[in-house]
């Protein structure tokens, strides 16, 4: 059985998305910043992409800035923050669990002389408003605070961080890859000045992507060039891509707390499967999570060994371990939220999507069980944990 299990990663092209690209990858090929017939056409097309994007957000079509994907939105927040408001300060607030789009463009903006603020989060990965509030100083410019972690899933309190900071005269940042499309986001009633998606998250194609920015707002462009995004975000637009991710996000949004509802229930009972596991926890908060979202450690496993034995087993998944990338070092998530290097490096994450059945979380649960027991069996740290039980980092019931 072949499963894929990795949306996190990245979903699958829908069907309708595929539909709504090909007339821009056939006869519609024109330059949306030209004059003639085909090339005004891919422009209305272009201005029908940004309007059914930003309806979707509860945004105005103006408010939407195509982009080439999540990362760059990041970046261009970030950046963009930093330079127009550097008469003001140069402090910024973010979490220690961020994306590294994030995470690296604060680092970069430290060595420009810039003060950044990293707040912990707790076992659960969780940050508060009251953290935000304490951190916030006189010279704060901006606070980015992802939505939905793309690790282990947790959905943070961005509707209450936004309003603290509305109130404080703070701009603020939500990285929303991971959750725009999956659950409820409305820009209307969120007190949000940017947010960053990427179409390939819900459905769309790669390489496209948008940052809302709040009316009123001016940032400089990331990009210089022929002035396209109203001066904002230069370079020719990708037509098709755009109207791929435009339409995978309406199908997304359709009868989302129904499609949210199997999808819960799929990934409750993979998670209650996976709890029969010997050593093994469920990471990130049991509730206050995204709806496909399924990460464990394992301990006496290494991650990258795991997801080896599944994609031999026929199933897709990753690792929050950052080894697949050349790094020794287990995920900056999981060390954030307390857990010892060698416990992180067993990270697993199963992602799962609208199209997963039930009879695929019985073949998952049954497959990573296997593999598990395979690569402890030949690991004399197993061996060792096993004979002399020592107490486990994760607290009572831990021990199994």
């Amino acid at each position: 059985m072949f499963v894929y299990a990795d949306h996190a990663a990245t979903a699958p092209l829908s069907k309708r998305a595929l539909s709504a690209m090909l007339p821009f990858l056939e006869g519609g090929y024109g330059n949306a910043s030209s004059v003639y017939a085909i090339a005004r056409d891919a422009r209305r097309a272009l201005e029908a992409a940004r309007k059914i994007t930003a309806e979707a957000l509860g945004a105005k079509p103006e408010e939407i800035y195509f982009t080439g994907g999540g990362t760059e939105s990041d970046n261009w927040a970030l950046r963009g923050v930093c330079e127009a408001k550097k008469d003001k300060g140069r402090h910024i607030v973010t979490t220690a669990i961020e994306h590294h789009a994030v995470l690296h463009t604060a680092e970069y903006l430290k060595k420009q002389g810039y003060d950044v603020t990293f707040l912990p989060v707790d076992k659960l990965g969780r940050v508060t408003p009251e953290q935000v509030e304490k951190a916030l100083r006189t010279d704060t410019i901006l606070v980015s605070v992802m939505a939905a972690n793309n690790e282990i899933g947790v959905l943070e309190p961005i509707a209450e961080i936004g309003a603290l900071c509305r109130a404080k005269g703070v701009l603020f940042h939500t990285d929303a890859v991971q959750a725009v499309g999956h659950v409820p986001l409305d820009l209307s009633a969120m007190e949000v000045d940017l947010l960053s998606l990427a179409g390939h998250k819900f459905g769309g194609p790669k390489g496209v992507g948008a940052l809302y920015i709040r009316r009123g707002l001016r940032i400089p462009p990331l990009l210089y060039g022929g002035g396209h995004e109203r001066g904002l975000r230069s370079g020719t637009e990708n037509v098709a891509g755009l109207m791929g991710m435009a339409e995978a996000l309406r199908e997304a949004v359709e009868n989302r707390e129904e499609k949210n509802k199997r999808l819960t229930a799929l990934r409750d009972k993979l998670i209650e499967g996976l709890s029969r596991i010997p050593y093994s926890f469920l990471t990130g908060d049991t509730e206050n999570r995204l709806p496909g979202n399924v990460s464990f450690v394992f301990e006496c496993v290494e991650g990258e060994s795991m997801v080896l034995g599944l994609d031999l087993a026929g199933v897709c998944a990753s690792s929050g371990s950052a080894c697949s990338s050349g790094s020794l070092d287990p995920s900056h998530v999981l060390l954030a939220i307390g857990l010892p290097h060698e416990v992180a490096h067993g990270s697993l994450r199963l992602t799962l999507g609208e199209e997963n059945t039930p009879e695929e979380v019985d073949y998952l649960i049954e497959t990573v069980a296997g593999v598990v027991t395979r690569a402890r069996s030949m690991s004399p740290l197993w061996d060792a944990a096993t004979q002399t039980p020592t107490e486990r980092f994760w607290g009572p019931g831990s021990l199994k």
